[in-house]
């Protein structure tokens, strides 16, 4: 990935995108109006930061395109599977979709998803000029949210998945996302032929691998063009929001991504 900063706002991008057609970035914590634990650049509502501050906030992260607030589209996330096209962006005040998925092909339509240790996973198809933002914590990664994005995109679009070229972003890596009983037995259940791959044993405690998860489930659907950050969110919260480690007052760091 490539480092960015513009006003104080650091964020990176992935090298494989072209900055040319492009608008993206995963922003990290710094540069924003938020105090105490949400410190600085909380995009998020939802952990008790005040709407000022997170529109302010995100308003600091769409200057850097250029681009309206008014231009956003954001879904209320729900660690599901579901998949939601748009083609305009979200009328200011109507209700957010639930949805952890969001496609466009439209170039006044700005994506925006925010995270704190999930997985943030962005696609691009340059021939049918069509992107998406995914976000895959452990739930949406077992039921496969990657894979029925790109079902979605090939059966909606007519998208060739050699074509599509795939970013994965900053997120809990597996050194640190221990799981209990309850999730080992959903991996096992659901993710079996992966199980082996993406579940390790160290000394007694189990640790999921959302990283090698989504990123093989990706191969699987034909995608062979990955890049992967390999940022963990929980070792560097100095850069990064970590609901492991820091708990409910976590705040939220966000993803856009637009076509120019």
């Amino acid at each position: 990935m490539v480092t960015n900063e513009s006003n104080k706002l650091k964020y990176y991008t992935f090298e494989n995108f072209s900055p040319d057609k492009l608008n993206h970035g995963i922003f990290t914590r710094h540069g924003g109006i938020s105090p105490d634990s949400f410190s600085s650049l909380n995009v998020g509502e939802s952990a008790g930061d005040t709407r000022e501050n997170v529109l302010e906030n995100r308003k600091r992260i769409f200057k850097t395109f250029d681009r309206p607030l008014s231009s956003i589209y954001d879904v209320w996330q729900i660690h599901s599977d579901e998949i939601v096209y748009t083609n305009n962006p979200r009328p200011s005040g109507a209700k957010h979709i639930k949805a952890d998925a969001i496609l466009t092909d439209s170039k006044k339509v700005s994506l925006f998803m925010q995270f704190a240790d999930c997985v943030p996973i962005l696609v691009y198809d340059p021939h049918k000029i069509l992107i998406g933002i995914i976000h895959a914590g452990w739930q949406g990664t077992i039921t496969r949210i990657v894979q029925k994005t790109i079902q979605f995109m090939q059966e909606n679009f007519q998208c060739k998945p050699e074509d599509i070229i795939a970013g994965i972003g900053p997120s809990i890596g597996p050194d640190h996302y221990e799981v209990g009983k309850n999730v080992i037995i959903e991996i096992e259940d659901k993710l079996s032929e992966l199980t082996a791959e993406v579940l390790s044993n160290i000394n007694g405690k189990f640790y999921f691998d959302l990283w090698k998860a989504n990123r093989l489930l990706l191969e699987k659907s034909g995608v062979v063009k990955i890049e992967t950050a390999e940022i963990c969110t929980a070792c560097n919260i100095q850069d990064w929001y970590s609901y492991r480690c820091e708990g409910q007052k976590s705040g939220r760091f966000g993803v856009f991504f637009g076509l120019k």
